[in-house]
C-alpha cells in the first residue's frame, strides 16, 4: 500500500523566557512561532467510506493540533518550574495567560512535548512523521520519527 505525508502549517505568538541562560534569551520575549506538522498513512481504501482517499481530514488534523498546542499556548507566556511562580503573579494581567513547564522551553523541548501531545491524540491510522518548529524566520528545530 502506499504512503502518503501530509503537512499542515501553524502559526501562533508567544512570550518565554530561558531561565539561567546565558544569553539575552534570558529576558522575557516573545516570537512568531509557525509549526508544522507531518502526518504519514496510507489513504482510506473503503469506497463507502466519506473520507475515501484521504489519509486524514486537514480539518481534522487542524482541529487537533490546534486542541493540543496552539490554542493553549497562543498569546501566552511560557516559563519553566525553575521561575518563581510570584514573578508570573506579580505581572497582574500581563501575567494572565501563562504556563509553568516542568522543562526549559526552547524550541528543541517544546517539539519534543509537542510530539508526545500529538501521537496520543491523532487517530491509530495515521502515524507521526515530523514536526519542525521555527522560532524565527531563519531559525528552527525539526524532529523527525525515523530518528527515535
Amino acid at each position: 500500500m502506499t504512503k502518503i505525508r501530509l503537512t499542515k502549517e501553524f502559526r501562533f505568538e508567544m512570550a518565554h523566557a530561558l531561565y539561567n541562560y546565558d544569553g539575552l534569551c534570558k529576558n522575557i520575549h516573545g516570537h512568531s512561532y509557525i509549526l508544522q506538522v507531518t502526518v504519514l498513512g496510507v489513504p482510506e481504501q473503503d469506497p463507502a467510506s466519506p473520507k475515501l482517499g484521504m489519509v486524514m481530514d486537514f480539518g481534522d488534523l487542524k482541529a487537533i493540533v490546534n486542541r493540543e498546542i496552539v490554542n493553549e499556548l497562543d498569546h501566552a507566556i511560557v516559563v519553566s518550574n525553575k521561575v518563581a511562580p510570584e514573578l508570573i503573579a506579580s505581572l497582574g494581567q500581563m501575567g494572565e495567560r501563562h504556563f509553568i513547564l516542568d522543562y526549559q522551553p526552547t524550541c528543541e523541548n517544546m517539539l519534543i512535548d509537542f510530539v508526545d501531545r500529538l501521537q496520543k491524540a491523532l487517530p491509530p491510522q495515521v502515524e507521526l512523521f515530523s514536526l519542525k518548529l521555527h522560532e524565527t524566520a531563519n531559525s528552527f528545530a525539526e524532529w523527525y520519527a525515523s530518528d527515535n
